[in-house]
């Protein structure tokens, strides 16, 4: 039943006990279960992986979050990635809200879409064109799309661990023996859909040499996320990398760089900036619209104009280019395109990550963590993983006691293993100190279990 006003049956406010914030977020993750599958619309955010009650966001400003019962939290996850500048910047959120007085969606062409794309294309040397959409996922597969066109092949080649959404051709796990095509990671995937991808282990160069002696003359494409962000936080290692461009190059496929999480998150060009790689084609999302629903891809102008209206390959959406996130996005890309912005965010995260590895030294787990620009990930492991076998080794039980132990004590990072971390302008000092000091309590403490 929906309250309202003045019901009697209901005692007031003040005569009921205070809510914990437990006690808030189980209301509602009750009342999401009812009428969501799972509570959620995004699975990671129902605590499964960790266990225990999802929090209810009612607000957010700067580096924290609140919470349906009012606890705040230093926020790590950062809408897993889009608020670089924190939550509520001043100049994104007038931008946001002049755009909506203009009118929320046209279906139309708008000049604040060319304005987004010409700023996309001054920061990333690789792309020449663009062409917006409104989700990760969606860039992903029409940039699949657009590979299989503009060569006219079949195979494409992903990695283990790699995420690049949720289009049936890419949930795919590896194959049964060494470079042979995959198999449907979820139901309603047909086993014919995936039947052209081959699934390759990350950072494992004699793997990716064979897949393509045996089947480069029909690869269309390699996609891959040269940081990747869905395996926590692993590195592409640059010998592996500069195969994966000499191969497309020598078989005539396509590299594509999912950029998503990356772009202008671990630097100003992404991870093709930070690895020195050219890719042909792009994907990008999160940052470029500053937490509204944007996204992209772009390449070179000969493969880009194989897209409609000027080619043969299809791709659309009623919301692409929406007004009002590009307003949102252009601002975002306003603010970090201004000297010192990464040098100022790389040095918070470095120091996040390096407090982290000494608290946990000093008690004794093993830990190990990396960073670039203001994304981070760590594992408890002794070494850091260079593929998802090794990351599948870490320690779950003891990540999951990580993880509410911060929540208990206000730091909020993502509810599961395999996600990576990121750390925004808005952080202070302060804040990354209270988050190492808290986290070394906790390491004391899973250091006696």
């Amino acid at each position: 039943m929906i309250p309202v006003a003045g019901d009697r049956r209901r005692p007031p406010a003040s005569f009921l006990p205070p809510m914990t914030s437990t006690d808030a977020n189980l209301q509602l993750f009750d009342r999401a279960r009812a009428v969501i599958p799972g509570g959620v619309n995004s699975p990671v955010r129902a605590f499964k992986a960790v266990g225990g009650t999802p929090r209810f966001i009612a607000r957010a400003q700067g580096a924290y979050m609140w919470d349906a019962a009012g606890q705040r939290y230093i926020d790590y996850i950062g809408s897993w990635g889009p608020m670089i500048l924190g939550h509520g910047h001043p100049a994104v959120i007038d931008a946001v809200q002049r755009a909506v007085t203009e009118g929320l969606s046209f279906g139309a062409p708008t000049a604040r879409e060319i304005e987004l794309a010409e700023a996309i294309l001054a920061l990333v040397p690789s792309m020449e064109m663009v062409r917006l959409v409104s989700s990760g996922t969606e860039a992903a597969m029409s940039a699949l799309r657009l590979a299989r066109g503009a060569t006219g092949r079949k195979h494409i080649v992903k990695f283990e661990g790699c995420y690049h959404g949720h289009a049936d051709a890419l949930l795919v796990k590896a194959g049964s023996g060494l470079a042979t095509f995959g198999n449907p990671t979820s139901a309603g995937v047909p086993p014919e859909v995936v039947q052209h991808t081959l699934v390759l282990e990350y950072n494992n160069v004699q793997q990716l040499e064979e897949a393509f002696a045996l089947h480069g003359h029909d690869i269309a494409c390699l996609m891959i996320e040269a940081i990747a962000g869905n395996m926590n936080f692993v590195r592409a290692a640059p010998e592996f990398a500069r195969r994966c461009r000499e191969l497309c190059t020598q078989h005539g496929a396509l590299l594509v760089f999912d950029e998503v999480m990356t772009g202008f998150r671990v630097g100003l060009q992404g991870a093709q900036g930070v690895l020195g790689i050219t890719p042909d084609l792009t994907v990008l999302g999160k940052v470029i619209g500053g937490g509204m629903p944007l996204a992209a891809f772009g390449g070179p102008r000969a493969i880009m104009e194989q897209l409609a209206p000027m080619g043969p390959v299809y791709q659309a959406g009623t919301l692409s280019g929406n007004p009002v996130a590009t307003a949102c996005g252009l601002a975002t890309l306003k603010e970090i395109a201004k000297p010192g912005f990464y040098e100022a965010l790389a040095t918070k995260t470095r120091t996040l990550v390096d407090g982290l590895q000494a608290a946990a030294a000093a008690e004794g787990v093993p830990f190990s963590a990396d960073c670039e620009g203001g994304m981070f990930g760590f594992f408890l492991l002794p070494e850091l993983p260079q593929n998802y076998t090794a990351v599948m080794k870490s320690d779950n039980a003891r990540f999951n006691a990580l993880f509410h132990g911060l929540l208990d004590r206000g730091v909020y990072i993502a509810p599961a293993l395999y996600e990576a971390g990121f750390v925004s302008s808005a952080h202070t000092d302060a804040d990354i100190d209270a988050t190492v000091a808290a986290a070394r309590e906790i390491f004391r403490t899973l250091q006696k279990q």
